[in-house]
């Protein structure tokens, strides 16, 4: 626990915790009190899709302004923002309006601002631990996003249920609004956390705004093959692999379970990667982490293949553990090397062109998935989906040989193939 040994990590691990604890319980909020509204599944739909439009909309700049501002600063706003957007809510859901389009158009700003404080909170990782403990500090993080992942929807549907008119009749709050009333106490107390950190990042990049300064992170990345070969591996693996889409067709279809029984499957991933990162918190990657990167994504795909063909619940369960534990160490390599891969001055707009990628594997994964299984059935269309993923592993680790080489996660090591003063090409 070396990290946590640092003043400011702790305290934006702690902040973290409790943000996403309210962003998780107010997602299952939104999307109770809009089903409530209009019994429509694609009005279900329609939240997710005004969350992830901002992301394609704002995220490079995003990275332009993180690497430009203090990333602290940059936090801070977005925050105030989608806290002030959750006070929307909150007035919305009390009210007893029953107009979505208000629910949408809020939504809209929430993801605006998660999609600039994405690439800031991640560039800002690396000034809050000394260097030797970052790998460490990685580790912890996902640890602290599983687990909070974890507890924020049950958190929320206890909320939604919880009889506060029983105790003060009369009262309006109930519901949702007792719900988006958590999440604006959860981000005035990140808020406040994060407003007391000591580091100050200041500017990393001192050019003037232009497409070239915007675009540069596109650049550097398409130049660096590490982080190349790292982003387009996620991107490739998870857009084949993700049979998190189909699992209400297994638990109901295939394993013969009711909602009880789909809610442990969809757990199962985030408990493996609790527990590996616990494991990997005590025991951290020294060497060969490009080996073990395309390791764990090769049984990432097995793991997928398995629980495709499962019929069996505890089966499908630890196939599932398994799955999740192996993507998490995939996680903690990936993250690293794109912070310990990427210059100080870079970091935000890197984080951008990453979260692109992530962002683009993750919907377009469903939509695959959602796709094949129309046309093969959810069965096959897993299985094809995991023996893909196991082709993607061996395909890329022969087509990047750097990443599949990278040994120890430091930035001497890493910057041995990736030198900082390589120049972006100028026109």
């Amino acid at each position: 626990m070396e990290a946590f040994a640092s003043r400011d990590f702790r305290r934006y691990q702690l902040a973290r915790v409790v943000a996403i604890l309210g962003a998780e319980a107010q997602a299952v909020a939104v999307a109770w009190q809009v089903y409530s509204i209009t019994h429509r599944a694609i009005d279900l739909g329609y939240t997710g899709l005004a969350l992830f439009l901002p992301g394609l909309l704002f995220l490079l700049p995003a990275g332009h302004v993180a690497d430009r501002f203090d990333r602290r600063h940059v936090i801070l706003a977005c925050y105030t923002l989608q806290c002030l957007a959750s006070i929307m809510l909150a007035v919305h859901a009390i009210s007893g309006s029953q107009n979505v389009l208000v629910i949408y158009a809020v939504l809209f700003v929430i993801g605006t601002g998660r999609a600039v404080s994405g690439p800031a909170g991640s560039a800002l990782v690396p000034h809050l631990v000394p260097q030797e403990h970052f790998v460490n500090a990685v580790t912890w993080g996902g640890a602290v996003f599983q687990i909070s992942n974890i507890s924020g929807p049950a958190i929320g549907g206890l909320l939604f249920t919880f009889p506060l008119a029983h105790f003060f009749p009369g009262t309006r709050l109930e519901g949702a609004g007792i719900v988006f009333i958590f999440t604006v106490a959860t981000f005035i107390w990140f808020i406040t956390l994060v407003a007391s950190l000591h580091v100050r990042p200041g500017r990393m990049e001192h050019r003037g705004t232009s497409l070239k300064v915007i675009f540069a992170g596109f650049e550097y990345v398409r130049h660096h093959p590490i982080l190349l070969g790292s982003f387009s591996l996620d991107l490739c693996v998870v857009f084949l692999g993700g049979a998190t889409a189909l699992m209400p067709i297994f638990a109901h279809d295939i394993l013969h379970q009711g909602p009880r029984g789909l809610g442990v499957l969809r757990a199962a991933p985030a408990i493996g990667a609790v527990i590996m990162s616990i494991v990997l918190a005590h025991f951290p990657l020294r060497r060969h982490a490009g080996h073990k990167l395309f390791t764990v994504v090769a049984i990432f795909g097995a793991a997928t293949v398995v629980f495709g063909l499962s019929r069996n619940l505890f089966l499908s369960l630890g196939a599932l553990i398994i799955l999740g534990a192996a993507d998490m160490v995939s996680v903690i390599i990936r993250s690293s090397v794109l912070q310990l891969a990427t210059p100080p001055a870079m970091r935000g707009r890197v984080s951008a062109v990453n979260s692109l990628f992530v962002g683009a594997s993750n919907e377009l994964g469903e939509f695959e998935s959602g796709v094949t299984a129309q046309w093969w059935g959810a069965v096959r269309a897993t299985i094809v989906g995991g023996i893909g993923a196991l082709a993607i592993a061996g395909i890329w680790s022969v087509a990047f040989p750097k990443l599949r080489a990278a040994d120890q996660l430091t930035p001497e090591a890493l910057r041995v193939e990736l030198p900082e003063e390589e120049p972006i090409p100028q026109k």
